[in-house]
């Protein structure tokens, strides 16, 4: 589908202007240069030639066929050459023009009229408002950037062109190869969701990169890059993660699941190594792209000074590596080969007295040891061996041992440069601090343990959807997007989840009566469509241990919650079965934006927004995914049995999470959900208070 943007046989500038101080004159002069090796046809009314070649007045004009059309024209221009193009039969055009979407309302309606036009003429666009196109192995580069990166296996697209110049600077003092690099610009056509599809399949692109600050369509994402990491690695840096959320919401889910949650759970799902910074982005892109990526966890520290390798254990044990266990044969030859004050065991210290050929030796050792599956390589400045020495020798044993995933942290300043040039040379990435090199080698780790996954589909938890049909339907009718206790009840039990025997009670004497025949003690809770949070406004009592103290509670709750809301509706109280024993968690689902439905668990109560002990996951969520989100939290410990605690059933946790997740997946009308506390019990669950609030219109 992107073929014309990538391998081209002919391209036309429109607007290749003679001035070299113009971005027309640029982007031309970069096409001839980098050795474009199809035909180029400069569009310019006013121009007979530019640079050496023909100019025409239109695209038209070119008597042969036009496969990619490179735009640089003023924005209200950029309409008329688009229709030219389309009556042209070019198929592919990236627009480098500003002025559409991001200059304000007039620049975003002139954009709907270009997408409209492009659409019209079945034209891919690129852009606008973008840096354009490189392919190092076609020889292409359609931007204005001053330097082409380096030739490699990398493939790059950004939302961001100020990131591409800088990174395209950086390239080349950092031995960065790339493939393809695309500046997407206004993201008005072509996404990252075309370039993912057309980069899995793409023979010279090892890793795929991203920088994006939005997602158009959030699932077709997700679907996409299940497929592609599947096959290759895929990295994303994602911007704007601390943003408020644009609107104010009334449930604990809503509160807490921010954008960032969202996209930290998608990409979790979709197999994606998100990097936190681009200094992270490149790191791990660097290691992917030249080393194995280790067949487990198993590291190996091998050191020239004591402390790097401590830190270096230290970040292998927090993290979800595991040191190495050495074979005996191993220990037994490394301490024939090395000094009587050397570390045999990992971290191996093998001092800083070892000359080049034991340094050769021992190393080799480790990296025969078939418990070892990554290495990485620390070295210190000292004045017994050259830097460059040091980085040859592992360079060399890196080629060797290719199965084996070798790293390296040279650590120092200039004297230092010239041993990381040559671990260059042997495609071994490098790493100042041994912190970073861990991080880098967990990420790999999580990759092959992503291409390694089992495949699943979620489970089918059906419910009653006739009857949540109705009770929603009778909701909107009545006017009031937030549902009563009594109407959120009806919905997910109607989906499964078990409930306390409630009953609603409007006077003092039926409470009594109904405290009665529930049986003691009872739980009282004001009911109101208009008090999302019950306990805020006194509209919780528990454990009411008589008949009598349940009336009590009711005229003294009526009184308590009419001064502190007065103009919420009060349709009396619940008097209901109270729950005993277990732990309490939290279920949620919010409507993401860009996702759908996002789920939440955690621990439970009125504090859970103040202990933020939660997981989040995009649904439908599968069997795996579930219990993925419970073990994420600290109340994993708790549910599991913590100081010779009986165990609550984590498997009905597991099947409510999936239960949630079906029903907000069949009803997408529903904005925010809580089901706070659910009670885990040794046997089962019980929802005990549940809260839904729905989109609207």
């Amino acid at each position: 589908m992107l073929e014309h943007f990538f391998q081209p046989r002919s391209i036309a500038v429109i607007g290749a202007a003679r001035e070299e101080y113009k971005l027309g004159h640029g982007i031309l002069k970069n096409i001839l240069q980098y050795g474009f090796p199809g035909k180029v046809y400069p569009i310019n009314p006013k121009a007979d030639s530019i640079l050496g070649l023909k100019a025409y007045p239109g695209v038209k004009a070119v008597e042969d066929s036009v496969e990619l059309a490179v735009l640089v024209l003023p924005a209200e221009l950029c309409l008329q050459a688009i229709d030219e193009c389309g009556q042209k039969g070019i198929d592919s055009a990236v627009i480098i023009s500003g002025g559409f979407k991001e200059s304000g309302r007039e620049g975003a309606e002139r954009e709907r009229e270009l997408a409209r036009l492009a659409r019209s003429h079945r034209i891919k666009v690129i852009g606008p408002n973008c840096l354009g196109v490189i392919n190092t192995y076609q020889r292409l580069n359609a931007t204005f950037a001053a330097n082409p990166p380096p030739r490699g296996d990398i493939a790059f697209f950004s939302q961001s062109g100020a990131i591409c110049t800088a990174i395209l600077d950086w390239a080349q003092t950092q031995h960065m190869g790339f493939s393809k690099f695309v500046s997407m610009g206004n993201n008005m056509d072509i996404s990252e969701v075309d370039l993912l599809e057309a980069f899995a399949d793409d023979p010279e692109c090892r890793v795929i990169l991203g920088y994006i600050e939005g997602i158009k369509d959030g699932r077709a994402f997700m679907e996409v890059a299940r497929r592609v990491t599947r096959k290759k690695p895929v990295v994303i840096i994602k911007s704007g993660s601390t943003g408020a959320g644009a609107r104010a919401v009334g449930s604990h889910t809503g509160s807490l699941a921010g954008s960032d949650n969202a996209f930290r759970a998608a990409f979790k799902q979709s197999g994606i190594l998100r990097a936190e910074t681009l200094e992270d982005l490149f790191g791990v892109a660097h290691a992917l792209s030249t080393q194995e990526i280790p067949v487990g966890p198993q590291v190996a520290i091998f050191s020239n000074a004591g402390g790097p390798a401590i830190l270096a254990a230290d970040a292998v044990e927090r993290s979800s590596l595991r040191m190495a266990s050495f074979s005996r044969e191993t220990v037994d030859s490394l301490r024939a080969c090395l000094p009587p004050i050397a570390s045999l065991y990992n971290p191996v210290d093998i001092t800083g007295g070892v000359k080049e050929d034991i340094y050769r030796v021992a190393m080799e050792k480790v990296l025969k040891d078939e418990g070892v599956q990554g290495v990485i390589a620390i070295n210190a400045p000292q004045a017994v061996i050259k830097g460059e020495e040091v980085a040859r020798v592992v360079g060399e044993l890196s080629k060797k041992f290719r199965s084996k995933t070798v790293i390296a942290t040279f650590m120092g300043g200039p004297t230092m440069e010239t041993a990381v040039e040559v671990l260059a040379q042997h495609q071994v990435p490098n790493y100042p601090f041994p912190e970073r090199a861990v991080a880098v080698l967990e990420a790999m780790h999580l990759q092959r343990q992503w291409m390694e996954r089992s495949t699943e589909r979620p489970l089918d938890f059906s419910g009653d959807r006739r009857t949540v049909e109705e009770v929603l339907r009778k909701a909107r009718q009545e006017g009031h997007l937030n549902l009563a206790e009594a109407e959120a009840r009806q919905v997910i039990a109607a989906y499964g989840f078990s409930l306390p025997r409630s009953f609603l009670v409007t006077d003092k004497d039926s409470a009594v009566r109904t405290a009665q025949e529930v049986g003691c003690p009872v739980v009282l809770k004001v009911a109101s469509p208009d008090i999302l949070h019950k306990s805020d406004v006194g509209g919780v009592r528990l454990g009411l241990n008589s008949p009598e103290e349940a009336g009590r509670a009711f005229e003294e709750m009526m009184e308590r919650v009419r001064k502190r809301m007065p103009e919420a509706h009060i349709h009396g109280a619940f008097v209901q079965e109270m729950v005993r024993g277990g732990k309490e968690v939290i279920l949620g689902a919010v409507k993401d934006p860009q996702f759908g439905p996002l789920l939440m668990f955690g621990l439970g109560g009125i504090y859970v927004e103040v202990l933020r002990d939660v997981s989040f996951r995009v649904a439908p969520i599968t069997d795996a995914e579930a219990w993925e989100m419970i073990k994420e939290t600290r109340a994993y410990a708790v549910l599991k049995g913590a100081r010779g605690e009986r165990p609550v059933d984590l498997k009905a946790v597991v099947e409510a999470l999936q239960r949630l997740s079906q029903l907000v997946m069949d009803f997408t009308e529903i904005l925010e959900l809580d089901i706070n506390p659910l009670a885990v019990l040794p046997g089962g669950t019980v929802a005990i208070d549940a809260r839904i609030t729905l989109a609207p219109g």
